[in-house]
């Protein structure tokens, strides 16, 4: 099967984490294209869809499908859900935690100091690795001092985040879909991924009990690689 994979980090993220997944997918002859949503040191990067007869899926971490064109969300055959939701904020009590805490957040990134939005997201990039140490992560946006224009853009993302209320509407309702989830994660609240369960009736899923929202020391690249492999 001759496969084209376009793939989208989240919130916080770019796209130098998909490079095992990368290197899997060339392994098997298939083409991999890595966006990059600019919040850092790497320039913002889009993607278009090879449509050479290929078979078109889309892998997306976390708020990744909502940081998509909606193009490139319709054009394709199937798509891979890494710990990641539809609503972010669930009813109910964990959903007014996480609000409060996405406050403090963005709080700290409209602020005067710089160093107070880079311990925030040192802060919150810990959470996403554990309970892996922050330190297993191949690459942060905080190799370099975060500048003005990132800051922006990562506070117009987290107000996407806390307005998301389902998956985008342009990602067709019936592809085959694969939902990765992270049983220990601090990030996406077990509301949340029950909620994208239910969005997606017919999804595969894929649950590693013991791992947090980067799903550091789990398989999931042979994993994702095999699924796709499938359709």
């Amino acid at each position: 099967m001759s496969v084209s994979i376009l793939a989208m980090h989240g919130w916080a993220g770019d796209s130098r984490g998909w490079e095992p997944f990368a290197a899997a997918a060339g392994a098997r002859g298939w083409t991999w294209q890595s966006l990059n949503r600019g919040y850092g040191s790497l320039p913002a990067c889009g993607a278009d869809w090879d449509l050479a007869g290929r078979r078109r899926v889309l892998v997306a971490h976390s708020l990744g499908p909502h940081l998509l064109p909606a193009a490139l969300l319709a054009g394709a055959d199937a798509i891979v859900l890494l710990a990641s939701f539809g609503q972010f904020l669930p009813p109910g009590r964990d959903g007014r935690r996480l609000e409060a805490a996405l406050s403090g957040m963005a709080t700290a990134l409209a602020g005067s100091e710089a160093g107070e939005a880079e311990a925030m997201l040192s802060r919150f990039l810990a959470e996403a690795a554990a309970p892996q140490p922050l330190s297993r992560l191949n690459a942060t946006i905080l190799e370099t001092p975060l500048s003005a224009a990132g800051r922006r853009l990562l506070l117009d993302d987290l107000t996407l985040l806390a307005a998301s209320r389902g998956l985008p509407a342009a990602l067709p309702a019936d592809l085959p879909c694969l939902v990765v989830e992270a049983g220990a994660d601090r990030i996406v609240a077990p509301e949340a991924r029950e909620l994208l369960r239910r969005e997606r009736p017919a999804a595969a899923v894929l649950t590693y009990p013991e791992a947090g929202h980067c799903l550091l020391d789990t398989p999931v690249v042979p994993d994702v690689i095999a699924w796709i492999a499938s359709l």
